[in-house]
């Protein structure tokens, strides 16, 4: 059962959505509020199986930290937008594969902030910064994202399910991820999972969940085309995204599934994409 607003702290506003409080009531989660599940139910009117954006994004970053910390050789990760805790947070997946990994959580939201980030620092290797992760410049020369990451050695970098959040000028997404991937190392990886317009029979369904996020008062939720989404990457080298081999951006669910698909895709399923780009 999710939270009453009767027991919400005094600091947290239950008139307004909150992206992380959405994201947990897409996930079934128990941190969130009337307002939040109300964007919920006004998304499910244009996709009924709309919970299933959240889903493939949770599974899509399972997977690319999974292969992040398996493939890559990476153990520095900067996750952008951590948002409330789930059962599998990044550090505990790719703690699991390397236990010797640091993980630095960033999100300003104030239920975050208010109990998420005593769940994400569980050991000595996870850190919670309370940053914009929209301002690039500002949030990487943090300090404490300075001292726990070394900036000499590659990182990597999580925005999923974030920069369609971002309240701004359309072009503005692509020079955001510009800044961050011109300050990071060589050899750096960047994952991003981003509502995605199809450009098919399923592009009036993902302008009308648009709508419905942007009109809600979350005041969210842009979709992109694929095009769009490539663009987010710059000139990075995009890594195969299946066993097909070919490199690029691909709806979630289908990049590198755990085993062979045996029912046909929903419509949100087809309406989120996903990537991993590598900084040579």
């Amino acid at each position: 059962m999710a939270a009453p607003e009767s027991e919400a702290p005094v600091y947290i506003d239950t008139t307004k959505a909150s992206i992380a409080r959405v994201y947990d009531a897409f996930l079934n989660g128990k941190d969130n509020y009337e307002v939040d599940r109300e964007v919920l139910h006004k998304v499910q009117q244009a996709a009924p199986e709309a919970q299933d954006l959240a889903t493939e994004n949770r599974g899509f970053l399972i997977r690319a930290c999974r292969f992040l910390a398996g493939q890559t050789g990476i153990t520095q990760y900067l996750d952008c937008g951590s948002g409330l805790p789930t059962a599998e947070n990044t550090h505990h997946v790719v703690q699991r594969i390397n236990p010797e990994s640091t993980v630095v959580y960033v999100d300003n939201d104030p239920v975050v902030l208010a109990h998420g980030r005593a769940l994400l620092e569980e050991n000595d290797r996870t850190h919670f910064v309370a940053d914009d992760i929209f301002e690039p410049e500002a949030l990487l020369a943090n300090d404490t994202v300075r001292k726990y990451l070394d900036f000499t050695q590659p990182i990597a970098l999580l925005q999923l399910g974030t920069l369609h959040h971002f309240k701004g000028p359309h072009e503005r997404p692509a020079e955001i991820m510009r800044e961050f991937i011109d300050k990071l190392p060589a050899g750096s990886y960047v994952a991003i999972s981003h509502f995605l317009d199809p450009e098919d029979e399923l592009s009036a369904t993902a302008r009308r969940m648009e709508d419905f996020f942007v009109h809600s008062p979350m005041g969210s939720g842009t979709f992109r085309t694929t095009a769009e989404i490539q663009e987010l990457f710059g000139d990075l080298e995009l890594v195969p995204s299946g066993g097909h081999g070919e490199a690029g951006v691909v709806r979630c669910v289908d990049w590198w599934p755990d085993g062979p698909r045996l029912k046909e895709l929903n419509a949100a399923q087809r309406t989120i994409a996903g990537g991993i780009g590598k900084k040579r």
